[in-house]
């Protein structure tokens, strides 16, 4: 059923949500920033449709219609060359395939008239076929797809009857190359794909670059050969005299090891420029490579070092570490700790990636938050049966942390300053008795360390150290009292869930403890005497 013209524009994102109607893009990372709305543009999140018969450009199938043609590109990029050097070939099997290729550009040519594009100015969608079709006209693309399509060559056979031995029409399918384009635009869409490594994507890039340059170097090459007044004073005829009979693979063959070996500056010496033409060829060749060279050394070092810039900065966090303990003369068992944690710190960072957070707005980390710690804090004991807003609150200022086996994570007497909950791993309570190190209590998942202080406002109870590698969050000690103010039945709650545990407390732990527990008498006296210590 024909769509109903609605405008002249349409946004290019409510596209995306027809899921199944017209076969869009079902990612954004693979689709160009270019098709995106830009800030400020008033997107209708209705099912828009385009005008009959008008192409969206990130539809599905038009973007499978793009890619197979980059194919057809490739074969374009190595066959030009190769038919103006080895002109047997052209009137060949070749000429049939080229005039198969030809055809399927000029079709592309026709769809493009029917394809959509984007208005910088507005950033909207152009779906009106004279605006599609003027913009094509007066660009530079229009003739230029023109002239890289039409078969010159069976136009002249169609129109005089016989077929052209000049070099004319050689020169004319290089129009061909135009059509690379293509596959310049693939490759920075792969390298903008999150779905697809970048490092593969920019190695094959390089590799194509190189494979066209080492073509067409040899194939231009051996045109010169080919086209001396003396065959023989050629670096090619010096080595075989009659290669102009010869097979053209065995030209083919010659003009590539000649091209690879000066890329590669081996220089063996066993083909070498003859005459004149030549020198001034292998001259300008060999400038071209040291760019090339340089271009590929650049990019292959760039993604090396991109790919080592986390170890890089591992190995420099460890030596500051090194050389700070060296310095102040730490102990082996502190400065182990805080390699241990350093280290870990890099090992984690995919899985905190604080520095990607940061740059979101907040909506966003508060619902990355709630998706990955709210049943953590929903268990934890202080906070049943809160209610769901200072939930959401305090889950949204936690902060996720890492600690590695045996590691403190709150010293006894140090001042209260965060509390936190076991997301996952194994923690020690400890306490000292004498200069003598004693267990006693071991907690787990959803369990809570350091509330005692926090709740109290006095200096910490006990040791918490770490038993295995464990996930805590944490939430500051004033950031908590803060948003208890506006929630006072929350705080009551939270207050008798406190006052509950407490009292379910293993007798050795609350020996420690024990000025605590001369409070613990009447619930409503014990409330309100917490209540007063917690906002004070």
């Amino acid at each position: 059923m024909p769509a109903t013209p609605i405008s002249e524009t349409r946004s290019p994102l409510p596209l995306l949500f027809r899921r199944h109607s017209s076969g869009e893009i079902k990612n954004l990372t693979s689709v160009s920033s270019s098709l995106l709305p830009a800030f400020g543009t008033v997107v209708n999140e209705n099912h828009l449709q385009l005008k009959k018969y008008v192409i969206a450009p990130y539809d599905r199938r038009y973007r499978l219609w793009q890619t197979a043609l980059v194919a057809l590109v490739v074969y374009s990029a190595w066959v030009s060359p190769f038919e103006l050097a080895f002109k047997k070939a052209s009137t060949g099997p070749l000429m049939i395939v080229d005039l198969i290729v030809d055809a399927f550009f000029g079709t592309d040519i026709v769809l493009t008239f029917f394809v959509a594009y984007l208005d910088k100015a507005t950033y909207l969608l152009v779906d009106d076929h004279k605006k599609i079709a003027s913009r094509y006209l007066t660009k530079i693309w229009f003739p230029m797809d023109v002239a890289s399509t039409l078969p010159f060559q069976t136009i002249y056979i169609v129109f005089t009857g016989k077929r052209n031995r000049g070099q004319f029409f050689g020169f004319l399918n290089l129009l061909r190359l135009w059509r690379l384009r293509r596959v310049s635009q693939l490759f920075t869409r792969l390298e903008k794909d999150t779905r697809i490594s970048y490092f593969w994507t920019r190695t094959l890039k390089l590799i194509c670059v190189t494979l066209f340059a080492v073509h067409s170097a040899g194939c231009f090459y051996f045109w010169l050969a080919a086209h001396h007044k003396t065959p023989t004073n050629t670096w090619i005829g010096s080595q075989v005299p009659n290669f102009k009979e010869e097979s053209i693979w065995l030209g083919y063959t010659y003009s590539m090891y000649w091209s690879i070996v000066t890329l590669t500056t081996v220089g063996y010496g066993d083909l070498h420029a003859v005459n004149t033409g030549e020198k001034v060829f292998n001259m300008l060749y060999m400038l071209f490579n040291i760019g090339l060279t340089a271009y590929l050394i650049g990019n292959m070092t760039n993604l090396i070092v991109h790919a080592a810039v986390r170890t890089f900065a591992m190995r420099d966090a460890i030596n500051e570490i090194l050389r700070y303990a060296s310095k102040n003369r730490l102990p082996e068992g502190l400065k182990e700790q805080m390699l241990a944690h350093m280290q870990l710190k890099f090992k984690t960072a995919e899985l905190q990636q604080e520095e990607v957070l940061q740059d979101l707005p907040k909506a966003i980390r508060t619902g990355i938050a709630q998706h990955l710690f709210r049943s953590t804090v929903e268990n934890a004991y202080l906070f049943k049966d809160v209610s769901v807003d200072l939930l959401v609150q305090m889950v949204a200022e936690m902060k996720a942390e890492y600690f590695p086996p045996k590691v403190e994570i709150i010293l006894q007497n140090e001042f209260p300053t965060d509390f936190y909950i076991i997301v996952s791993g194994a923690v020690d309570v400890l306490t000292y008795k004498n200069g003598m190190e004693q267990i006693l209590t071991k907690l787990g998942s959803s369990e809570m360390i350091g509330e005692i202080g926090v709740i109290f406002n006095i200096p910490q109870p006990f040791t918490m150290r770490t038993k295995r590698l464990s996930q805590v969050v944490r939430i500051s000690h004033h950031r908590f009292k803060q948003m208890l103010q506006p929630h006072s039945l929350d705080g009551k709650k939270i207050i008798s869930n406190f006052i509950q545990n407490l009292k379910g407390l293993k007798q050795e732990v609350l020996a420690e403890i024990a000025f605590l527990t001369d409070t613990l008498g009447d619930v409503n006296i014990e409330v309100n005497f917490i209540v007063k210590q917690c906002f004070k």
